[in-house]
């Protein structure tokens, strides 16, 4: 099996070993937490820690799948936890057991016992765990290959190819950034096929099991509208009017919990809008990004791309995994793509395909100038020509080179 690195998961997961707190990664479905489990495992036998004391169960393979309770669980790991020294135990997909929270918490207690937890459920993590176990647990938020893990992944595998990295960006968006689809060499056939298995399982292990009794065909309308709106301004009431119209009389109510479903998922993200002058987010109007392009170019392959949408959803995702909190910008008569924020400094992103064009330049670069703090500014693009210019401390950089850095 092909273990592409991830270094920044892999560095948190090192920085927390031994440590006496709860280690969750969450993140959608095949994503790569249980490849990361293993990579983390391979750095811990090269410590020389002994193979027995790393205890490995995934609770979605054929091996666990009866196990539904706190109880079978410690059944199985009591004696497993005899051996000398340290255990790590790294438990996957932890969502299966009923009153998860209750094994977590008592393992925890255990000096001996490292614990390392994975779910693909956002609702455990602010459900029962992120309750119950407060200042127990660190979250490590995890998402699919990023460009440079996509392109380092690619070169390992296909010495034989010489791809430029405008070719291999425009694959990462045709055939899907999640782990597995790098070694189908951009098979169309078998990265739909896959995509598919994994859309499916998300909407029917994740959104429906949360939801209970709903209705697929309203689900469905739901999921595409969202697939074909990423990047644009959403209210709920838009979208159950939208829908409406459409021949799907639907109420805010009932779009409300489709959608708290899709997020729980991990499969679409929402991104406040955060008043620049004031300083406070706002409670409307949110956007709504994807936590794979593949995945619209499966629901959506008729449809011709908002490629100006699609790159920012590609901004927005990476400046998630270098950990920042990211808003949509909102001004008088204007807007910034992007407000990220890491502890008190903040960053501001404006994301345009091009702005060759000197009326798209100068509409990309209006809007900083409303903002009167000295904060970095930054206009990404895909334009070679001009990627290095700066506008009165405005620093234009092609987005490929940044997705790079």
């Amino acid at each position: 099996m092909l273990l592409i690195p991830r270094p920044s998961y892999l560095n948190f997961l090192k920085s927390w070993q031994d440590k006496q707190v709860i280690k969750v990664v969450s993140g959608v479905r095949r994503c790569g937490k249980s490849t990361l489990f293993t990579i983390f495992q391979n750095h811990l036998l090269n410590q020389g820690i002994p193979k027995e004391n790393i205890i490995q169960i995934n609770l979605e393979t054929p091996d666990f799948l009866d196990f539904s309770t706190s109880t079978q669980l410690y059944e199985y790991l009591k004696p497993k936890l005899k051996v000398h020294g340290m255990k790590y135990v790294f438990i996957d997909e932890i969502q299966h057991i009923i009153h998860f929270e209750k094994i977590a918490d008592a393992l925890n207690t255990l000096n001996d016992v490292d614990l390392y937890l994975t779910g693909s459920n956002g609702y455990f993590m602010s459900g029962e765990l992120g309750t119950l176990l407060t200042g127990r647990f660190v979250e490590l938020k995890m998402l699919p290959l990023s460009f440079k893990e996509y392109v380092t992944g690619y070169k390992e595998i296909y010495k034989d190819q010489n791809l430029s990295n405008t070719q291999m960006y425009n694959n990462y968006l045709r055939f899907s950034s999640f782990p597995f689809t790098l070694q189908l060499n951009n098979n169309p056939i078998q990265v739909r096929e896959y995509l598919e298995g994994i859309y499916t399982s998300i909407i029917y292990r994740d959104v429906e099991a949360r939801l209970g009794n709903s209705d697929k065909s309203i689900l469905d309308k739901i999921v595409q509208f969202l697939f074909d709106n990423i990047g644009n301004q959403l209210s709920i009431r838009k979208i159950s009017n939208t829908l409406t119209s459409n021949g799907f009389k639907i109420s805010s109510n009932t779009v409300t919990k489709y959608i708290d479903a899709l997020l729980d998922s991990l499969m679409i993200y929402r991104t406040p809008r955060y008043d620049i002058h004031g300083r406070s987010l706002l409670a409307s109007n949110e956007k709504y990004y994807l936590v794979d392009i593949g995945l619209r170019y499966l629901l959506l392959q008729s449809k011709k791309a908002d490629r100006g949408h699609i790159l920012e959803n590609i901004v927005y995702l990476e400046l998630l995994r270098r950990n920042y909190k990211v808003t949509v910008g909102s001004l008088p008569n204007g807007e910034i793509d992007f407000v990220a924020q890491k502890g008190d400094e903040l960053e501001y992103y404006q994301v345009s395909e091009s702005v060759i064009d000197p009326n798209t330049l100068k509409r990309e670069l209006s809007p900083f100038e409303k903002i009167n703090d000295h904060y970095p500014k930054y206009l990404l693009t895909l334009d070679e020509i001009g990627a290095n210019d700066n506008f009165d401390g405005i620093q234009q950089k092609n987005v490929i080179d940044w997705l790079l850095e």
